[in-house]
């Protein structure tokens, strides 16, 4: 059974920083694909970052440059550190885990940016 966890949301002000925590279990995250995804009340999911098994990533646009996701094999755990928050940012963020066509997601953190 897979589980991730996700964790460190919170609020924050603009400017400031986070880093979230994707917990796994049930998967090895070196070996799939992983990504942590946002959504905001009325919008759809989006895509913020993402890594390959290869260790390859890619980055939405209104992230690159601030947003870097990263993993550690030996605590299989993904992460997302985001700098230089702003208000745009506020949303739920979730992590997800794709191996063998099936998908597999947190509940998700809240992330508010305000002052």
């Amino acid at each position: 059974q897979v589980q991730l966890v996700e964790s460190g949301g919170g609020l924050v002000q603009p400017g400031g920083s986070l880093r979230l925590s994707c917990a796994a279990s049930g998967i090895i995250i070196s070996t799939g694909f992983m990504g942590w995804y946002r959504q905001v009340p009325g919008k759809q999911r989006e895509s913020v970052a993402l890594i390959t098994s290869s260790g390859i990533t890619s980055y939405a646009d209104n992230v690159k440059g601030r947003f870097t996701i990263s993993r550690d094999n030996a605590e299989n755990t993904l992460y997302l550190q985001m700098n230089s928050l702003n208000p745009e940012d506020t949303a739920v963020y979730y992590c997800t885990a794709h191996k063998n066509s099936l998908a597999f997601w947190g509940q998700g953190t809240q992330v508010t940016v305000s002052p």
